[in-house]
C-alpha cells in the first residue's frame, strides 16, 4: 500500500484555515481520496488538554514554555495518529503543522526560526508535510474576520500588531524558502476560489483526480 499525503494548512487567525480544510476534505473524499481531517493543537485527548492551557487567556505562559507545549502536542499527534494514518494510505489534512511555531513563536515570540525548528523535528520524528497550503491575508484583515465571528479572543489572539506583523513576515519568508511545498493561497478570495486554487495546488501529490496520474 502506497503511503499517505500530510497536507498542512497555514496561515494567520482569520484567514479561513478551517474553512479550507473542511471544504478541502469533502473535495478529496469526493476524488475518491481517504481523508482524515486533524486540528492542532489538538486531535488526540492529551494535544486537547494541551490546546485548552495554550489558548486560555486566564493564564501567563512563557514563550518557551508556549513553543515546547505547541511541540509536545505534536508529538502526541504525530505518534498517536498522523503517523499510522499516513502507513494506511491516507490523505492527512492537517490545520497548521509546524510552520505554525516557526512563525508564531519563532518570528512572533522572538525564540528563532531555527531554534524552534529543532525542537520541532525532534518532536515529529523528521516528518515534513507533502505540501502546505498558506492562506495570505493581512493582519488587518485577519483581525476584521475575527471580529465578525464576534467570538471571545484566545491568549494568542489577544496579541498586538507587531506581533502578527512579524508572523505574517515570517510566513512569506518561509513560502520563499520551499516554494515546492509552500504554495500561497490569496485568502480575501471567495471560498469557492480559494478550494479551486487549493485542489490545483496539489497537483503532482499523486492523489485521485491528480491530472499527473
Amino acid at each position: 500500500m502506497a503511503r499517505g499525503r500530510l497536507i498542512t494548512i497555514e496561515g494567520l487567525d482569520g484567514a479561513g484555515k478551517s474553512t479550507l480544510a473542511s471544504a478541502l476534505a469533502g473535495g478529496l473524499a469526493a476524488r475518491g481520496a481517504s481523508v482524515e481531517l486533524l486540528r492542532e493543537p489538538g486531535g488526540v485527548a492529551v494535544s486537547e488538554r494541551i490546546r485548552d492551557l495554550v489558548k486560555d487567556p486566564r493564564l501567563e505562559v512563557s514563550p518557551r514554555a508556549e513553543a515546547l507545549l505547541y511541540a509536545a502536542a505534536r508529538a502526541q499527534l504525530v505518534q498517536e495518529r498522523i503517523e499510522p494514518l499516513l502507513e494506511e494510505g491516507t490523505v492527512v489534512l492537517l490545520d497548521r503543522f509546524i510552520d505554525s511555531s516557526l512563525a508564531y513563536q519563532g518570528a512572533g515570540r522572538a525564540l528563532g526560526v531555527e531554534e524552534v525548528r529543532a525542537i520541532n523535528l525532534f518532536a515529529t520524528g523528521l516528518l515534513v508535510p507533502d505540501r502546505t497550503l498558506l492562506l495570505r491575508i493581512t493582519p488587518a484583515q485577519g483581525r476584521a474576520r475575527q471580529h465578525e465571528r464576534a467570538l471571545e479572543p484566545d491568549r494568542l489572539e489577544r496579541e498586538g500588531e507587531d506581533f502578527f506583523a512579524a508572523i505574517a513576515a515570517a510566513y512569506e519568508q518561509l513560502a520563499r524558502a520551499e516554494p515546492q511545498r509552500i504554495r500561497a493561497i490569496d485568502a480575501t478570495l471567495a471560498p469557492a476560489q480559494v478550494l479551486e486554487l487549493a485542489l490545483a495546488a496539489l497537483d503532482g501529490l499523486g492523489l485521485p483526480g491528480d491530472p499527473g496520474n
